[in-house]
């Protein structure tokens, strides 16, 4: 097998560890028993309805959807299985820090594009059906780790559908187009599916690694003026009796 061409299931690392622990336990505790045997209504609160953030201004919803899961075990299953393969080697070549504020900006990005598409599609057509109807999950953020690894190990071999080999990369591209063409056929808020949310979070993983770049190369020259500013180099010192003469 060549190189590039194997992939090993990557140990789980502290933040993507403490992210599975949260989802699993707000799915089972907080949904199933407690929404889902008791009926309170709390993904009503909770998750994410585009009319609520934006004329009601529940604000938070952009944030805790991506906590919440349906009652559908293979939803959540699939979700923290992604967020473990994709999530756990970025954390080690990022360290926990930026990987947790990667992670909570596609998400939360993922979330303020769905609700902008949404409200757009509802003023063009009338169709008020999107601002109402909840989005859960951590999909918009898993498809920002998702963009991240072809950017970042867009050269290895992934194999699509399990059977097909295709370089990371093209394989991200691929899955952007499938949720952009799906979108299309159905509609902005996607019928079940919120492919305009898991497009969201491809756009906001994009958005802030060229930011992380950005910052990185201004940084980098911060510190080469500084070092510039420092050095002095002295000029025909030997050849006379004058002190010696420096260039800044």
């Amino acid at each position: 097998m060549n190189r590039g061409m194997t992939f090993a299931t990557p140990a789980i690392t502290p933040v993507v560890k403490w992210l599975l622990i949260i989802n699993v336990g707000i799915w089972f505790i907080l949904q199933v028993m407690v929404e889902g045997f008791l009926r309170i209504p709390f993904t009503s609160i909770f998750g994410l309805f585009p009319g609520k953030v934006i004329f009601e201004f529940q604000i938070w919803q952009i944030f805790t959807y991506m906590f919440l899961h349906s009652l559908q075990v293979t939803h959540i299953l699939f979700n923290m299985l992604m967020l473990w393969f994709f999530g756990a080697e970025l954390e080690q070549r990022w360290g926990s820090r930026f990987f947790l504020i990667y992670y909570l900006t596609c998400g939360v990005g993922a979330a303020i594009l769905y609700c902008i598409g949404v409200w757009g599609y509802s003023m063009v057509t009338g169709s008020h059906t999107g601002m109402i109807v909840p989005v859960v999950g951590a999909s918009g953020a898993v498809f920002g780790l998702l963009l991240a690894q072809g950017m970042m190990f867009g050269e290895r071999v992934v194999y699509f559908f399990m059977l097909f080999p295709m370089k990371t990369k093209w394989f991200v591209a691929v899955m952007g187009l499938i949720q952009l063409a799906s979108l299309m056929t159905s509609s902005v808020s996607g019928a079940e599916t919120a492919y305009l949310a898991h497009l969201g979070g491809l756009v906001s993983g994009y958005i802030c690694l060229k930011a992380k770049d950005w910052k990185n190369k201004s940084d980098l020259k911060k510190r080469t003026r500084t070092k510039g500013r420092n050095l002095r180099l002295v000029v025909d010192n030997e050849k006379s009796d004058k002190p010696p003469k420096y260039w800044n």
